[in-house]
């Protein structure tokens, strides 16, 4: 009978056990949302930014379109065909072929005007060879005029001096004449001479033209200067790699590149919020998509100055090339990279969560928890990642802290740090950030362009 007593006593003290516990979690919040908390903790601290990049070699050879299109007003060209992506070629194999429609028919428009050119270059010379013809006739005529007035002169010796006069005038008249066409015809000579000098000059330069774009026609057919295997040019513009029926533009030929496989570059694009934290020699870890246990490291070794829109990009984001220090056999142009870049880190330091921290009138605060009450806590805020903020001030590792504003803040208690801590701290901050101003100045290269 006792130990019936005993176990009901037990059952009693557990269900009453069990009551205060209900309404501990549960009535005590009197229908309010249930605080979630968590604590800071210590240990090491890294920022980290994490990219997404694409492999390319840091030095290759362009194969290259024909030269000088723009001469003959063609600015771009389509491509009729290609050899695959990914083929390895040597020195002197085919390529690629382009569209010759257009050069034909400047070609075509060349050849007429040399026709023509050949035409006026002939007709020049049967009107020189006919006009000098005529002035050497003239010429005989002349000297046998002069010839008959000499003779006049002989046989006038009988006659009046009157007529002897006259015979003599007419022989110097003969005499002049004969010497002015003479003297003449050196100058029908030489004027021949240059005009058959310049039409013949025409004609040459019509030959060059027609031999030009002759010229050019082969190098539509397009080899590889050297042996590698072909990667085709992207568009800075879309992304988009050249293929048939793609055009080349005229001002940059290249169609493909011959990479060097010995050193190779990831090349990934960094939003406009986290760009500001990235610098040249920056360390950072690098994964290959296509072999998930290879692990390789890497350099920061350029950093853009402007900003660009890529496609199916919300917002502007700048180009970093990061150098691969291992040189290996199976890198590749295009494997998918994901980048980390090692912007800072401390070895052991005090931090929280982001979601802990709340900003107002640009005071930073947690809220903190005394008891069961919650209190404003000012705070010191370090270096912060993804996911949490190093604490320098104003909390220590032993606090709770809301992951959210609590429900009722009306008159919660707030606490500040001194003014002597906060101009400590802002001191450094501006000493920190005067040195990084500094360093970016002289990582910075001048914009292409700019004044």
């Amino acid at each position: 009978m006792s130990f019936i007593k005993e176990r009901k006593f037990i059952y009693l003290g557990g269900a009453l056990v069990f009551l205060v516990t209900f309404w501990w979690f549960f009535g005590s919040e009197s229908g309010e949302e249930k605080n979630l908390f968590a604590s800071p903790k210590r240990g090491p601290f890294t920022v980290e930014v994490s990219t997404t990049g694409e492999l390319r070699a840091k030095n290759s050879t362009s194969i290259r379109g024909p030269e000088g299109m723009r001469e003959f007003r063609i600015f771009s060209v389509p491509v009729q065909r290609l050899v695959p992506e990914g083929t390895m070629v040597e020195k002197g194999d085919f390529v690629a072929e382009l569209d010759r429609s257009e050069i034909t028919s400047s070609l075509q428009d060349a050849q007429l005007e040399l026709q023509e050119a050949e035409s006026e270059y002939e007709s020049s010379q049967l009107d020189s060879t006919l006009t000098l013809s005529k002035a050497r006739d003239n010429l005989i005529n002349l000297e046998y005029a002069l010839e008959e007035a000499e003779i006049a002169v002989e046989q006038s010796k009988y006659e009046s001096p009157a007529v002897q006069r006259q015979v003599e005038i007419d022989y110097e008249r003969a005499k002049r004449k004969l010497k002015q066409a003479r003297k003449n015809y050196k100058t029908e000579v030489r004027q021949a001479e240059v005009q058959l000098k310049e039409i013949e000059a025409d004609l040459k330069q019509e030959e060059r033209e027609v031999q030009r774009i002759r010229d050019i026609m082969k190098d539509f057919t397009i080899y590889a200067p050297e042996k590698g295997m072909v990667i085709y040019k992207r568009s800075r513009r879309d992304g988009s790699k050249v293929t048939e029926g793609s055009s080349i533009s005229a001002w940059d030929p290249v169609v493909a590149k011959l990479p060097d496989f010995s050193v190779m570059n990831s090349v990934t694009y960094v939003n406009e919020v986290d760009i500001q934290k990235v610098r040249k020699g920056q360390k950072v870890d690098i994964g290959l998509d296509a072999m998930p246990d290879k692990k390789l490291t890497g350099t920061v070794t350029s950093v853009a100055n402007i900003g660009e829109q890529r496609p199916n990009a919300d917002s502007k984001v700048f180009e970093v090339i990061i150098e691969v220090n291992e040189s290996d056999t199976t890198l590749r142009p295009a494997m998918t990279t994901s980048n980390t870049i090692r912007i800072n880190s401390v070895d052991s330091t005090l931090y929280v969560p982001l979601e802990t921290i709340h900003t107002r009138d640009s005071t930073n605060f947690v809220f903190k928890r005394e008891g069961l009450a919650p209190v404003m806590q000012q705070v010191v805020l370090g270096l912060m990642n993804e996911n949490s903020a190093i604490i320098h001030e104003g909390i220590s590792s032993t606090d709770q802290l809301y992951l959210s504003t609590p429900a009722d803040t009306t008159n919660i208690k707030k606490e500040y740090l001194s003014q002597e801590v906060l101009k400590k701290y802002k001191q450094q901050k501006d000493e920190a950030e005067s040195g990084d101003n500094s360093a970016k100045k002289r990582t910075t290269r001048p914009v292409k362009g700019s004044n």
